[in-house]
């Protein structure tokens, strides 16, 4: 007997031959992320480039419990907490000019960006 072989697919985002830039950006506020954003899509899209994002991605809390007194009392603490918002943008089929205006972009303080290709 002759089996069935399952067809094979491999996923990929951008079609073959066209190149794709990503770009993750981190920061601690949202507001500093979202004018990140707003200015990296605003120079891609005046060069001529396909945008798709900004895409928010989970935010990441990370809570720290501290006791206030130095000796006893370890009843009464104090709660801090510490979010990193993250979004995606991805730039479809950049010209060369985008490429150059996007590694010259001047992002404000507090805004990581990480640029893959």
């Amino acid at each position: 007997m002759a089996e069935a072989k399952k067809p094979t697919t491999k996923k990929t985002d951008a079609p073959a031959g066209k190149q794709r830039i990503r770009i993750r950006l981190k920061a601690y506020d949202h507001k500093v992320i979202d004018q990140s954003s707003k200015q990296i899509i605003d120079t891609a899209l005046r060069t001529g480039a396909t945008v798709a994002g900004p895409i928010p991605l989970p935010t990441k809390k990370t809570l720290y419990t501290v006791v206030k007194s130095p000796h006893v009392y370890k009843k009464g603490r104090e709660q801090f907490e510490m979010r990193v918002h993250k979004r995606l943008i991805d730039v479809l089929e950049p010209t060369p000019k985008t490429i150059d205006s996007l590694m010259n972009l001047s992002l404000p303080a507090g805004c990581d960006a990480e640029i893959k290709m």
